[in-house]
């Protein structure tokens, strides 16, 4: 009899887990679904402005592709890891239903990006002379700095867009973002033709066909804030009570900016190694195919990492621990069935692979035997997505950006260079040293996540948006 009991018992617990399961990859999905489509229809835009200016010139190519690569490391990079800390407070405010404290966070980070952009732009105004004193060519600087300047205004349109994404994002409202960003693609395809080669305006055509798309973006989003019943709640007047957050914002902000750019800028220290080894257009070559490959899957990755965040700050905001932990570990699932998929379909087309990007039978070899090490980032990205995500929505961003220093600056970069440079591997020792330094982050962060006490973390979410100091000031 007793048996009978026991076994009923555990079948009753496993219809129960079985059912929560579902519930949370349909949640999980719900979010991670349509933030992957919107993480790739963005992508595209650089994609497409590669395009266009690859019709024109060696010269306007090499120029974009170095200043795009540039302003991403020094501007769009920066604002996008610090709008991460949005994830945290929005997340958790929406979470504990403190709809007004979603709207005035908006407005701080807003702000906040945008005080961030005029060092950025003093920066960028002096791009040639920086590149020109790093041994490029000055014809390539010249141009490039041309370029990086036009992107000024998308800079700063960035600066609204990145926080008015996580607005969005916390609160599970997402066909917003994938409409505005199908119509921006649309519209940067056709501005970028007319301006590049109807208007004549060459390489400059395409950055302020980016420029105008960002702002395009913005003003679609924040009209559907206006008018849509969805923001309602969260929809609040610029207020006093804006400019009390900013110390609490940064210290978020900066350490979340930190976790994306330090890999983000590792990346950028090897494709700058490449261009050392003896045939350095070879290597630079196959490093460029190996990032950009890495950077598409990457866009899935990023939309799991998403869907993560908001779970998990929602329900830490909700004071629901056992439902964080639950969640981390679904999306654990998910990112290892994605990246096992994706990495059996790459290793499988390992020998055509290369053939994507050129017809060179030497680079198609070499990214073929690069392959293996390149699934093995894939599925480390992937599964550090999430993690991050999770740091990102319970608010541990600080931590994150210790581990990423130390995996990447410590073990990544230092295990490549001696690779790559003293047991000559060259592009592949480069790549071991960045698949290193990923399994040292996510084992890492794997350790801190497992370890972490959820019931501790929903106490300090409620502490932070249940707190009334901001709702006692006069407005």
């Amino acid at each position: 009899m007793e048996i009978e009991e026991g076994s009923e018992r555990r079948k009753w617990k496993w219809t129960k887990t079985r059912t929560t399961l579902m519930v949370e990859l349909k949640k999980m999905s719900s979010i991670a679904g349509p933030m992957v489509a919107t993480s790739v229809l963005q992508y595209l835009l650089q994609v497409v402005s590669v395009m266009m200016v690859g019709h024109l010139s060696q010269l306007s190519l090499s120029s974009v592709a170095i200043a795009t690569s540039l302003t991403n490391v020094s501007g769009f990079s920066i604002l996008s890891g610090m709008a991460g800390g949005m994830e945290t407070l929005c997340g958790q405010a929406f979470g504990a239903e403190q709809f007004e404290k979603m709207g005035i966070y908006t407005y701080t980070a807003v702000i906040s990006l945008a005080m961030v952009c005029a060092p950025i732009t003093i920066l960028w105004i002096f791009l040639d002379k920086i590149l020109i004193l790093i041994g490029q060519d000055t014809a390539i600087s010249i141009e490039a700095r041309t370029y990086a300047l036009w992107l000024i205004p998308a800079l700063f349109g960035s600066a609204i867009l990145k926080p008015l994404t996580r607005f969005f994002q916390t609160q599970s409202i997402i066909s917003p973002m994938i409409i505005s960003s199908l119509i921006v693609l649309c519209f940067h395809g056709v501005t970028s033709w007319v301006l590049v080669f109807k208007l004549a305006l060459g390489s400059v055509g395409t950055a302020i066909a980016f420029s105008l798309g960002t702002w395009l973006n913005v003003v679609i989003l924040l009209c559907f804030v206006k008018y849509s019943s969805a923001c309602e709640r969260t929809r609040v007047p610029f207020s006093k009570k804006v400019f009390v957050g900013f110390r609490e914002f940064f210290a978020l902000a900066v350490p979340s900016a930190a976790m994306v750019c330090l890999k983000w800028w590792a990346c950028e220290v090897f494709v700058l190694l490449a261009g050392l080894f003896p045939n350095p257009k070879l290597e630079t070559s196959v490093l460029s195919i190996c990032l950009t490959i890495s950077t598409l899957h990457f866009t899935i990755a990023y939309g799991l990492g998403a869907a993560t965040s908001t779970r998990v700050s929602n329900e830490l905001g909700a004071g629901n621990p056992k439902a964080v932990r639950f969640s981390v570990s679904t999306a654990t699932i998910l990112a290892v069935t994605e990246a096992l998929v994706v990495v059996i379909i790459l290793f499988g087309c390992r020998y055509i692979l290369g053939y994507a990007y050129t017809h060179d039978s030497m680079v198609v070899h070499y990214v073929a035997v690069m392959t293996p090490f390149l699934c093995a980032s894939i599925f480390t990205d992937s599964l550090q997505a999430v993690i991050s995500g999770a740091a990102k929505g319970s608010g541990w961003q600080l931590v994150g950006a210790y581990v990423n220093l130390g995996a990447f600056y410590l073990v990544g970069i230092p295990v490549g260079a001696v690779l790559g440079f003293l047991v000559h591997f060259k592009a592949k020792g480069l790549w071991i040293g960045i698949v290193c330094g990923s399994i040292v982050q996510t084992i890492c962060l794997s350790i801190i996540t497992s370890r972490t006490d959820w019931k501790k973390q929903a106490k300090l979410a409620r502490e932070r948006v249940l707190d009334d100091a901001l709702l006692r000031m006069d407005v």
